[in-house]
């Protein structure tokens, strides 16, 4: 698609605004309206000074990593530098690599952190994530009400105002909002903002020797180009904290002199996706400021960070679609397959319960999910968390005795496979499903090694 859209162009470079042009808001309100954008000085004061010392511990402890990233079957390291922290047990894969989150302090959790300042620096995030999470939720509150009003254009019903009582008094929306929206709704709505991790950026352009042009509108230095953010819940929001160390050296440019974004500062892309008609966006980024992509903006449009020239920090929250990628789901699928070994109480000898074909398929298709998707991802990069945590080990080293048990597994059912008793037909099915399995591991390890 984008190498299409580049022909298309040819030469030409597609049409963008900034809040200086006039047509700005009207663009805005019309074609992005699911983008909200918030300035600093609505965040509370507090807040910023603990989420800003948060991130400057975190990057004079060395605990911001490049990530080696697989894209069409080639690995590229990150020009920006990322930590996950978020939910114990939780990760977040992106372009083929699984980040595991350092934990942020949580109820009912035994979190032992390198130092003090970076159980501080955790405590900040999700202090940060709890207020996101209300703003987004009375974002999609307001954008909910504005629809009906414009629907109906009618009073909000009794019945409706004692509904938004009743939320206030859970406490998940500010006192001075009335709103009106249906319980299911409103269910739907906590789930689709309720992140479960914050994937962090750092960059400093100015150590970076190169970074990308932005190829359609000629916007300029990219820091991170065109995208949509996956693995997430569908429709849900993505709130992204700004933090751009700005010093005296960095002045805005006079609009006069200045056509399209001013390079010194930090800017968001956006642009729908895949569309030459639409003239994209960019809203120049401040310290302190934040941004929500509400509903599907994240599906429809995609966006872009352009980098300034000072050294920025973000903190980027989402609800990370985790059904396979938590360590509490890892577990409950090793007990599943070890269901099938059992030991012998006199001779301790190790045996299979069944050699049916299924149970064999499904065994051995986790022992490739433990061993890819989280053994070879953890050590692949995973000793660079110890700087921050070790809340990982005991976990890894339990997944480690369960792949080993699952090792003997496979060599019982090619044991099983070789005897002569074995009726012929099953004989061919069981080695018919072993073979897919066994190739895709031997495929995985060597491109394991190689990287």
């Amino acid at each position: 698609q984008k190498k299409k859209l580049l022909e298309e162009l040819g030469e030409n470079k597609l049409p963008y605004v900034t809040p200086a042009d006039a047509d700005f808001h009207q663009l805005w309100k019309t074609k992005y309206s699911k983008l909200v954008f918030r300035k600093s000085d609505t965040v509370p004061e507090e807040l910023h000074q603990l989420v800003q010392e948060g991130f400057l511990t975190l990057r004079e402890h060395d605990c911001f990593f490049q990530d080696l990233v697989r894209i069409k079957g080639r690995d590229f390291v990150t020009p920006v530098s990322r930590i996950l922290i978020g939910n114990p047990g939780c990760t977040y894969k992106y372009l083929n690599t699984r980040l595991f989150t350092v934990p942020w302090p949580t109820e009912g959790y035994d979190i032992k952190y390198c130092s003090p300042q970076i159980r501080d620096a955790c405590k900040a995030l999700i202090r940060l994530n709890d207020y996101l999470h209300i703003e987004a939720l009375k974002a999609l509150q307001e954008k909910k009400l504005l629809e009906t009003k414009e629907i109906k254009d009618t009073t909000v019903t009794d019945r409706e105002q004692n509904f938004a009582t009743s939320l206030m008094e859970k406490g998940s929306v500010s006192k001075d909002q009335s709103t009106c929206v249906p319980e299911d709704n409103y269910i739907s709505l906590q789930n689709r903002t309720s992140y479960n991790l914050t994937l962090l950026n750092y960059m400093d352009p100015l150590q970076m020797l190169y970074l990308k042009q932005e190829p359609y509108f000629g916007m300029g230095n990219m820091a991170v180009s065109w995208h949509h953010d996956e693995n997430l819940v569908e429709r849900s929001t993505v709130a992204v904290y700004s933090y751009s160390c700005e010093g005296s050296t960095v002045e805005e440019s006079s609009e006069q002199n200045q056509k399209g974004r001013d390079p010194a500062f930090w800017h968001v892309g956006l642009k729908v996706a895949w569309d030459i008609e639409t003239p994209g966006l960019a809203i120049p980024l401040h310290q302190g400021d934040f941004y929500l992509m509400l509903d599907d903006l994240n599906w429809t449009h995609q966006h872009c960070v352009l980098a300034g020239f000072s050294p920025r920090f973000s903190s980027t929250h989402r609800v990370a679609e985790c059904s396979r990628g938590t360590l509490e789901y890892i577990l409950g699928q090793c007990e599943l397959a070890l269901q099938n070994l059992q030991t012998d109480s006199d001779s301790m000898v190790w045996s299979l319960k069944s050699l049916e074909t299924a149970v064999i398929k499904q065994v051995e298709e986790i022992h490739n999910e433990v061993e890819f998707e989280w053994l070879r991802q953890f050590w692949f990069q995973g000793k660079r968390y110890l700087k921050c945590t070790d809340w990982w080990l005991k976990p890894m080293a339990k997944l480690e005795e369960f792949w080993r048990k699952m090792e003997i597994m496979t060599s019982l059912v090619l044991s099983e496979v070789g005897k002569e008793e074995q009726i012929e037909e099953q004989q061919k099915e069981t080695i018919s499903c072993l073979l897919l399995v066994l190739t895709e591991r031997q495929k995985l390890r060597e491109e394991w090694t190689a990287r």
